[in-house]
This record gives structure tokens, C-alpha cells and sequence, in this order.
């Protein structure tokens, strides 16, 4: 059963910074930490909160950590990266992780095996030792995200939904937007369909990306070089549920592009 939180969408929305959180390394426990940091600022999570993650801790946390000079590339990595002026050994980690290869002209572009459709699998090598590593995405962003809200339920006794968010580009748009990679404890989709505007003209394929526009909310104190990779969405009226983010990928027969 669904039910709506105490906010009303009308209402005033904030994207609350979380700051203080250390450097994450493997094996380190996100919702403790989250906490912990939280505390420090004196920033207590409320009913109706949401919090929102890059992807990156997470990644960190649960060790996806790939030393460069570790990475032996193919022949075909190393093709590839001479035609896209790329590194290969990040050549090789996206192909590793990804289930297929779909453009390889100018950007490698794959669907990973989360079903994702991005650069490079998700593989990035900013922000986390100066060049020598690369991260990869969770393994399951989904069931990172509900081990978090698990965790986080059993230490407030608060529901608080989790978003995992990755920087993603975006067929027909210039720049880079965050997405929802990982989702628990909402539902990322807000249906229009069958209901009727203001002037009463009855919608039929209206569907809000909820959790992406939250992760986008989100991007906007969680910039590249802010440092900040935590966020909470206060005043958002979510609606409860067992969502994932394999909702919000468009399946491959409606797909224009594949």
C-alpha cells in the first residue's frame, strides 16, 4: 500500500548539503558515517527526509576500486582509446563491465550489465586518487540502496528513501545531468496517465522520473568538485514504495536509439 508523506509538493523543497563525511575506503559503514556526520553539523534526519548519494562512496565503500596499473588492456582496448583519445586500460575496465559495446566512434558508449546505457560503463577516474585508480559502479545499486535504508531504518527508526546517483549524459541534450542509479524506499515514477489536467484534457503518457529530477535536485550542491557527496531532499511528498531503478530504464524495444 502506498501513502504519501507529510510534505505537499507545493511546498518548499531543499537540497540540505550533508558535510563532514571523510574520505571513504573500503569496508567503511555509509550509514554510520552518514550519521556520524550528520550529527557533527548538527543536521538531524526528519520524517518526509530523503537522502541522496553519489554513487562514488558507495562504489568506495564496497571496494569497486581498480588500481590503473593493475589493468593489462586488449588490443581492441587499445584500438579503441587511439580512435577516442582515450586511456585504455579505462577502455578495458568499461568493456569488462559492460554487456554490450553500442558506439565506439568519438565516445565508447555500452550498455552495462545493470542495463544502464552511459559512457564508458560508468567507469570514472576523477575525484578519487589523482589518476591512478578508477571506480566502478555498485554491482547492484538497487540492493546497495536498500541495505542503506535498512540500516539507516534500524538506527533512527525513520523511513528514509535512498537514492544512488551517477552523472549520466542525455540523448538530445548538450551536458550532463545526475540520474538515479539505485533506488529504496520510493517510488521512482509518479504516473499521470488516465488523469486529467487543469482544463480537463485526460493524459496518456505522461510519467515524471521522480527519482531522477531528486537526483538532480541533488547534483546541484553535490557538484563535481564540491566535495560533497552526500544530500538531503527535505519537502518532497514521495510516495512509499518498493522501487527500483531498473524502472526508470526504457526497455530496448521502445529504445530509439538501440
Amino acid at each position: 500500500m502506498k501513502s504519501h508523506e507529510r510534505h505537499s509538493p507545493a511546498g518548499e523543497i531543499r537540497a540540505i548539503p550533508l558535510l563532514g563525511l571523510p574520505d571513504i575506503r573500503p569496508g567503511d559503514l555509509l550509514p554510520e558515517l552518514i550519521l556520524a556526520a550528520a550529527s557533527g553539523k548538527n543536521l538531524n534526519f526528519a520524517g518526509g527526509d530523503i537522502l541522496v548519494l553519489k554513487h562514488k562512496i558507495v562504489s568506495k565503500a564496497e571496494g569497486r576500486i581498480v588500481a590503473l596499473d593493475s589493468v593489462r588492456p586488449s588490443r581492441a582496448a587499445m584500438a579503441a582509446a587511439r580512435r577516442n583519445h582515450g586511456d585504455p586500460r579505462v577502455v578495458e575496465l568499461a568493456v569488462r563491465e559492460a554487456r554490450r559495446v553500442l558506439r565506439n566512434k568519438h565516445v565508447l558508449i555500452t550498455e552495462t550489465h545493470h542495463g544502464f546505457v552511459c559512457a564508458h560503463s560508468g567507469v570514472d577516474v576523477s575525484n578519487v586518487d589523482g589518476g591512478a585508480s578508477a571506480v566502478l559502479l555498485p554491482k547492484d545499486p538497487d540492493a546497495s540502496a536498500a541495505g542503506i535504508h535498512r540500516k539507516l531504518k534500524k538506527l533512527t527508526s525513520l523511513h528514509i528513501p535512498v537514492i544512488i546517483s551517477d552523472s549520466f549524459g542525455r540523448a538530445w541534450r548538450q551536458g550532463l545531468c545526475d540520474v538515479a542509479i539505485g533506488i529504496a524506499g520510493l517510488d521512482p515514477i509518479h504516473d499521470y496517465r488516465g488523469k486529467s489536467d487543469d482544463y480537463g484534457y485526460k493524459l496518456r503518457a505522461t510519467e515524471h522520473a521522480v527519482a531522477d529530477e531528486l537526483a538532480a535536485m541533488a547534483g546541484l550542491v553535490c557538484g563535481k568538485n564540491a566535495r560533497v557527496p552526500a544530500c538531503i531532499i527535505r519537502g518532497y511528498a514521495y510516495e512509499r514504495g518498493a522501487g527500483s531503478a531498473r524502472q526508470l530504464v526504457r526497455p530496448a524495444g521502445k529504445d530509439l536509439f538501440r
